[in-house]
Parts: structure tokens; sequence; C-alpha cells
């Protein structure tokens, strides 16, 4: 069973009225507030001043914003492509000057085998000659005596 609660009937209750909603429905929340339509406080500013002049005259301010704002932007890219460039010239020394060691380099390989196989050549010459001669000496003595 429940308690029961004493009641002064000098103090009445206090009522809460309902909001109802607009389309007849209402709402068992008291505690819930009614629901508006929202304010559009977040329309641009060109939109929201009424005199045509005015929007014309923010647009032209923009307009001339914009305006410098790619001109800035355009000259920046100009001197970062002049200061590519420069660094681009410096980096095709560099690649030449590299590239001339390595050619000087590759001459001087080439040099070197070409006197390599020079030596070659001139050392094979010279056993040949002796084979050739030591076959000849062979050939006319046919002894170790005339041989040697």
């Amino acid at each position: 069973m429940l308690p029961q609660t004493i009641v002064d009937s000098e103090q009445p209750l206090p009522v809460i009225e309902l909001a109802s909603s607009s389309n007849g429905r209402v709402s068992g929340k008291s505690w819930k507030l009614e629901k508006s339509a929202t304010v559009r406080s977040q329309l641009p500013e060109g939109v929201k001043t009424k005199r045509w002049e005015d929007r014309m005259e923010k647009t032209k301010k923009q307009q001339a914003i914009k305006k410098l704002q790619t001109e800035l932007k355009d000259e920046k890219q100009a001197d970062f492509q002049r200061h590519v460039s420069q660094l681009h010239c410096c980096f095709l020394d560099l690649i030449r000057l590299s590239l001339h060691v390595t050619r000087r380099r590759q001459i001087t390989l080439e040099r070197k085998k070409a006197a390599e196989e020079k030596r070659r050549i001139e050392e094979a010459k010279a056993t040949m000659g002796a084979r050739k001669a030591a076959r000849l000496r062979k050939r006319a003595g046919r002894s170790k005596t005339v041989n040697h």
C-alpha cells in the first residue's frame, strides 16, 4: 500500500500548462520546450543586406582582394621558379662537371686497357718468336748440340 500524503487545501499545487504543438499533438513531457523554427542567422553578409548598392560594393571589395591575392601568389610563384631555375643551372653545372670527370676517368681506363693489350700482344709475339726460332733450330740441326 502507498503511503498517503497530506495535502494542504490552503496552498494549491502549481499547475504546469503544456505547450500545444502546431498540429494539435501535445507532448506528455512538460519539461520539454516547445520547438520553433530556426532563425537563419548564418546567411552570407551579401544576402542579409537589402540594398543592391551595398551588395555590389561588397562584391567589388571582395574581387579587389581576390585580385591582389592572385597577384601576390603569382609573384611568389615567379620568385620560386626563378630560384628553382638558378638551382637547376647549378645542378646542371655539377652534372656536367661530374660527367667530365667520369669521361676523363673512362678515357684513362681505356688507355690503360689499350696499353695492357699492347703489352700482352708483345709478350705473345716474343713467345711465338722464341718458339718459331726453336723449331727452326731443331729442323736445322736435329741434335741437342746444335739447338743449344
